[in-house]
């Protein structure tokens, strides 16, 4: 925690937070709704009332950048963790027996081999465009990331003279590897959650950009940038609000990775 305090963990951290703070209170900081058809309305400039102005379905560019960002925030909170949590137990338990071992290994390659937009696509046309697609997406990129990535660190702990130590006065394998193996293997994980969390950004903006992201009226920062660009002669800030938001939440969590990466010595 203390490399939080200070330097660039401290910087990302501040990032973070202010994103998610203007999603939070998005309702209150624009009297819009960012599914409202406002009348009369049509590709605004930006003005005192519409800030970013209005979109081609007169909708107010920064009630739903607000709440695209509510969206954005709710894919990386949940479906990155729950990939490291897939992730780390499959690589935990794949040390165990070096036949499973091998054949989690070619699962990984497998799924590794795929280029992620490349994967996004063959899954959504598989369970149609969404938010939980997206989710989905994101999911099954992070597993073999996260189980590689464990099973690498289990590894090396596992030489350890301490883990040695413990196996000879009879403890268990099972009690050797929740005891002392995991938790002296879980430093490379809380950087690389930090890391995945500005992947899950970037997947969704691009699979917005593919069409078979967030699926419309819903907003995402993705699909906000999207309709954006199309009308970027009319109104150039429309798009680079998104655009701001989106490097400030990719960089606060960059950030924040090398700052844990730091911290780890």
């Amino acid at each position: 925690m203390s490399a939080l305090r200070r330097g660039r963990g401290l910087v990302g951290l501040v990032l973070v937070a202010l994103v998610a703070l203007a999603g939070l209170v998005g309702p209150l900081l624009v009297p819009w709704d960012p599914y409202r058809q406002i009348e009369g309305a049509n590709l605004l400039g930006p003005s005192f009332a519409h800030p970013l102005g209005t979109d081609d379905l007169n909708r107010d560019v920064l009630a739903r950048l607000l709440a695209g960002i509510r969206v954005d925030l709710l894919i990386s909170f949940t479906a990155v963790p729950v990939g490291a949590l897939l992730g780390c137990a499959v690589g935990a338990l794949a040390t165990v027996d070096n036949t499973l071992d091998v054949a989690v290994q070619r699962l990984f390659d497998v799924l590794l081999a795929f280029p992620q937009l490349i994967l996004a696509v063959g899954l959504a046309a598989v369970i149609g465009p969404g938010t939980w697609s997206v989710a989905i997406v994101v999911v099954a990129v992070e597993v073999p990331v996260f189980g590689r990535l464990l099973r690498t660190a289990v590894l090396r702990v596992r030489e350890a003279q301490f883990v040695t130590a413990a196996e000879v006065v009879g403890a268990g394998r099972a009690h050797v590897l929740r005891t002392h193996v995991l938790p002296n293997s879980l430093a490379p994980v809380v950087v690389q959650l930090a890391l995945s969390m500005s992947v899950a950004v970037f997947i969704e903006g691009a699979m917005s950009v593919l069409g078979i992201g967030v699926s419309p009226p819903h907003p995402s920062l993705g699909a906000v940038l999207t309709t954006s660009l199309r009308y970027l002669d009319l109104n150039p800030l429309s798009a680079l609000g998104p655009l701001a938001v989106t490097a400030a939440l990719v960089l606060g969590f960059q950030l924040l990775a090398q700052a844990a990466n730091a911290a780890r010595g």
